[in-house]
C-alpha cells in the first residue's frame, strides 16, 4: 500500500464528488416517472446498506486492502482471481466514465474534436493526479468541493428567479403505486450511483481515523443521496417527465433554460465546471482502485507506477466501448446495471463477510 493517510473529511468529501460524478448528467430513476426523485431515495436506502458490508469487511481487516483480504478470506488462489475481476471492473468503470465525459463535451461544444483526443486530455489529467498520490488527490478534491457547492446553489437560485419549477410535474405522487418505484430504487439506483461506492473499500484503508470510516460514509452517501433526488426533482418539474426521459443531458437542458431579468440566461458554463469536477474525481477514484488493486496482485512496492499502463488502458477502452452514446447507455443500462452490478456490488460482498464472520469467530474460538 502507498505510505499516505487521508482525513475523514477528505473521505466525505472525495465520495460526495464520485457519487455526484456521472450521476447527475443522466436522467436517473426515471423509470420512475415524476417519482424519480423517491426511487432515488429508496436506492440510497439500500447503498447504505451495501456500504455498511463493505465497511465490515473493513473492520475486519483493517489493515488491509480489498485485494488482499480477500485473498485471506477466499484462499490465494480463488482470492487473487476475484481481485482481478475487481481490478477489471474499476477499469472499465473508469473507462465508462470518461466516455460520458467526451461525449458530454462533443455533444455541447466541441462537435468536430475527435472523442480520442478529448478523452486523452482527461486522461492524462487523471494520471498526472494519481502519480502525486491519493493524499494530494484527497487535498485537491477539498478545494473543488466547494467550488462544486456554490455553482449548485448559484444555479439552484437562479432557476428558483426564472420562474421555471412547476411542481405540477411531480404529481400526482405514487401514481402507480409503491411497486414500480421500489423496483426502480432497488434494482438500479441502488447500484448506480450508491452501490458504486464499493471503489472506496481501497481507500479505507488509508484513513487517520479508522473509527470514523462509517459515519463518514453513511454521511455522504445520505447527502449525495438528497442532492441527487432534488437534482432530479428540479429536472422534472423544468422540463416535465417525458423531455426529461428523452433528454440525453436533462440537467444541461434545464441550466440552459434559465433566463433572469432578460439578460442573464446561457448559463451553460455552470454545468460544464461542475461536470469536469465530478467527472475527473470520479474517473481518479476508480482509476486509483484499480492501481491499489494490480499493486497488492502484483506485489508493486510504488503503486503509481501502474498509473501510466492502466491509465492508457482505460482511455482505448473508453473509444473502443461502444459505437455510439446511445449503444453505451444501453450497455450501461441492460448489461452492467441489471446483470453485473448486482453480483459484483451485493453478492459476492454479502458473501466475503460471512466467510469473513466465520472465519474470524472460529479464530476467536481457537484462541479461548
Amino acid at each position: 500500500m502507498e505510505k499516505a493517510k487521508i482525513s475523514a473529511y477528505q473521505l466525505f468529501v472525495l465520495i460526495m464528488i464520485f457519487e455526484l460524478g456521472s450521476a447527475i448528467l443522466v436522467p436517473l430513476a426515471i423509470g420512475a416517472k415524476q417519482d424519480a426523485w423517491l426511487a432515488i431515495l429508496f436506492g440510497l436506502a439500500g447503498g447504505l446498506f451495501l456500504f455498511w458490508v463493505q465497511y465490515r469487511l473493513f473492520r475486519y481487516y483493517p489493515d488491509s486492502p480489498p485485494a488482499e483480504y480477500m485473498q485471506k478470506i477466499l484462499g490465494k488462489f480463488l482470492g487473487s482471481i476475484l481481485g482481478y475481476m475487481y481490478i477489471l471492473l474499476f477499469i472499465y468503470l473508469a473507462a465508462r466514465v470518461l466516455r460520458d465525459f467526451g461525449e458530454m463535451l462533443l455533444t455541447f461544444a466541441y462537435v468536430e474534436t475527435p472523442l480520442f483526443i478529448v478523452n486523452a486530455l482527461l486522461i492524462l489529467v487523471v494520471i498526472y493526479a494519481l502519480r502525486k498520490g491519493i493524499e494530494v488527490l484527497a487535498r485537491t478534491g477539498e478545494m473543488f468541493f466547494i467550488l462544486m457547492y456554490v455553482l449548485a446553489i448559484v444555479g439552484f437560485a437562479l432557476i428558483v428567479f426564472s420562474g421555471l419549477i412547476d411542481v405540477n410535474n411531480l404529481k400526482p405522487v405514487l401514481e402507480a403505486g409503491i411497486m414500480p418505484v421500489l423496483k426502480v430504487g432497488l434494482t438500479e439506483t441502488v447500484f448506480f450511483p450508491f452501490g458504486e461506492a464499493i471503489v472506496f473499500s481501497t481507500l479505507l484503508p488509508y484513513l487517520n481515523h479508522p473509527m470514523k470510516a462509517k459515519m463518514t460514509g453513511f454521511f455522504a452517501l445520505t447527502l449525495s443521496g438528497i442532492n441527487l433526488a432534488i437534482v432530479m426533482a428540479i429536472n422534472i418539474s423544468v422540463l416535465g417527465v417525458d423531455l426529461t426521459a428523452r433528454s440525453q443531458f436533462p440537467l444541461l437542458s434545464t441550466v440552459q433554460s434559465i433566463q433572469v431579468a432578460e439578460f442573464l440566461e446561457r448559463l451553460d458554463v455552470f454545468f460544464m465546471m461542475a461536470m469536469v469536477i465530478g467527472i475527473f474525481f470520479k474517473a481518479s477514484v476508480y482509476l486509483y482502485g484499480a492501481v491499489a488493486g494490480a499493486a497488492v496482485l502484483f506485489k508493486i512496492k510504488d503503486p503509481t507506477k501502474t498509473v501510466y499502463p492502466l491509465g492508457l488502458v482505460t482511455l482505448f477502452i473508453s473509444v473502443t466501448i461502444a459505437s455510439s452514446y446511445s449503444e453505451h447507455l444501453l450497455e450501461g443500462l441492460n448489461f452492467m446495471l441489471h446483470r453485473v452490478f448486482p453480483i459484483i456490488m451485493a453478492i459476492i460482498p454479502i458473501g466475503l463477510l460471512v466467510l469473513a464472520f466465520f472465519k474470524n469467530r472460529k479464530k476467536k474460538e481457537d484462541h479461548t
